[in-house]
């Protein structure tokens, strides 16, 4: 690992052959190579960014305004400076939906925050916490620490849920990021826009902020400004990008975390510019394993991988790294590349007013996002009316043209499938409690009766509607001829209905319960006051 301190001679050298190559009319064959290994060393430059000092995100933004407006960080501010070779100040800082972004992202400070939002992402970060340690004991999440621990050794981040040995930050953020979504629990967005908050921005923000000895303050700061420019790069898609076959938080996920992450190192709008450029770069993650029936472990490491490629990208950005100033909206850029669909002006619609960190939600099933409306409605049915599984002939979800193909498994193969597949995860209502992860043991695909039940699940379109809408309509025929309809289009843990304090509590104490009730409730109560932690390396377990 390198310190930043000890790269500026070599910066600077670099700054000079660069001038050097700019005197010379095209690129010849000995650079491109030079390029190439330089390219191909960048690994060894990670995990060395300079620290903001203690809580640098509690200094207000010179032109800020109460709404978090997006104002360039003051050049004359050294602490928002990270070293570098000069190469930021060639980029475009004009305008342009990625520099407007990014120029959101350095400049939002802790104070301009309205108290519900920091609320909103506190309640994400205390519903990562959980979902990372629940999925610490799960085999696949098993592999991805082990090699985090081979390959990261030596830092100082946590691993949250795998014991208190330390490693670098970006092997942190791929462990946590993976783990946070192991088993369908992490909280994501309503409206969707694909993008999962708790895994990519505080698997990322955590990893670097422990690295950097910072405090509560500039974590809360940090993962409000990555999500604001992560959930509308999000909802810019239309979700587009899984209809192309890419599995949408390992697209965004770079990005939310690039940001998450140059904020805690003190990215001035340079240095943000390039952090995202990288990020995308960084984006990927296929939906092969949907369609094939297998490999599903590959679903978490595409979360993990967007919250690592979030360190690397910023990273990289402090060293003096460049990316492409237009990564979302330009010419062989993100969205047109990922997305047959998409719309510019989603990327900065309420920038700097409104906050789309509210519009995270919270799990309440331990299934994927799109059963949770059809999971919500034949338990409501089934309340209302008193029928058991065995009264039942047919059952009909109608739902997004998403909910229809990608979610509609009829038999998955084992334990992570039945979680995507919504026809499995309503029949397993019928018979097992879909708020406890454990109800989707290993060997639930086997289970007789749910695939049995799973047979006469059939999925239809909802005319007119879209991918991000979540909603389903579903509607039971029982075998004496009665027939009973819900549509659902909210549940609790979404923005409408927000889990209280209460609620997150439970489902928290649920997911930790493998470690000692009186040390995990502790836990609970201290990232719930987290504004007040001056550093972060209690945050073990």
């Amino acid at each position: 690992m390198l310190d930043h301190t000890k790269k500026m001679a070599t910066n600077q050298a670099a700054t000079n052959e660069q001038a050097k190559d700019e005197q010379t009319p095209g690129l010849t064959r000995r650079h491109f190579l030079q390029a190439g290994m330089l390219a191909g060393a960048a690994p060894a430059l990670l995990a060395a960014a300079p620290a903001r000092a203690a809580d640098a995100a509690t200094t207000p933004a010179p032109a800020g305004d109460a709404k978090g407006a997006a104002t360039p960080a003051a050049k004359s501010d050294a602490k928002a400076k990270p070293e570098g070779n000069g190469q930021g100040k060639e980029q475009d800082t004009k305008g342009g939906q990625t520099v407007t972004l990014a120029a959101y992202g350095a400049a939002l400070r802790y104070e301009q925050i309205p108290p519900d939002v920091l609320q909103r992402a506190k309640d994400a970060m205390t519903d990562a916490v959980a979902t990372i340690i629940y999925g610490a004991e799960l085999p696949w999440s098993k592999m991805i620490i082990a090699y985090a621990r081979q390959n990261g050794s030596g830092g100082k981040s946590q691993i949250l849920g795998s014991g208190t040995q330390p490693v670098h930050p970006q092997m942190a953020a791929l462990a946590q990021g993976a783990m946070a979504h192991a088993f369908e629990l992490d909280n994501l967005t309503k409206p969707d826009s694909g993008a999962h908050p708790g895994a990519a921005l505080f698997s990322s923000g955590l990893a670097m902020a422990q690295d950097k000895g910072l405090g509560g303050k500039a974590l809360l700061a940090a993962f409000v400004a990555g999500a604001e420019v992560m959930l509308r790069i999000g909802y810019a898609t239309k979700h587009t990008n899984e209809e192309r076959g890419f599995h949408a938080p390992g697209t965004t996920g770079p990005f939310g975390g690039a940001v998450t992450v140059g904020h805690l190192l003190g990215f001035d709008q340079a240095h943000m510019v390039n952090a995202m450029g990288i990020a995308g770069s960084c984006s990927g993650g296929l939906l092969a394993f949907a369609h094939a029936g297998n490999g599903a472990m590959v679903k978490r490491l595409n979360v993990g991988r967007g919250a690592e490629g979030g360190v690397v990208a910023a990273d990289l950005a402090a060293q003096g790294f460049t990316g492409p100033s237009t990564v979302l909206e330009g010419e062989g850029g993100f969205l047109r590349a990922f997305c047959p669909e998409y719309d510019l002006a989603e990327l900065t619609k309420g920038l700097g007013s409104t906050y789309e960190t509210m519009n995270i939600m919270i799990k309440r099933y331990a299934c994927h996002i799109t059963a949770h409306t059809p999971v919500e409605a034949i338990l409501g049915l089934r309340k209302a009316n008193g029928f058991k599984a065995e009264d039942i002939d047919r059952i009909t979800v109608a739902g997004s043209p998403r909910m229809t193909t990608v979610n509609n498994i009829p038999k998955p193969a084992d334990s992570l499938l039945a979680q995507f597949s919504i026809p499995f995860c309503v029949a397993l209502a019928m018979y097992r409690n879909p708020v406890d992860p454990r109800s989707f043991d290993e060997k639930v695909a086997q289970d007789q009766q749910i695939l049995a039940l799973t047979q006469r699940v059939s999925m239809e379109l909802a005319p007119g509607q879209k991918n991000n809408d979540l909603a389903s309509t579903v509607t039971v025929k029982l075998k004496d001829g009665r027939e009973f309809s819900s549509h659902v289009t909210a549940f609790t843990g979404t923005p409408e209905h927000p889990l209280d304090r209460a609620g997150l509590r439970e489902k928290f104490m649920l997911l930790t319960r493998s470690h000692p009730e009186a040390a995990m409730a502790r836990l609970f109560d201290r990232i719930q006051g987290l504004e007040k932690e001056k550093n972060l390396d209690w945050l073990r377990v």
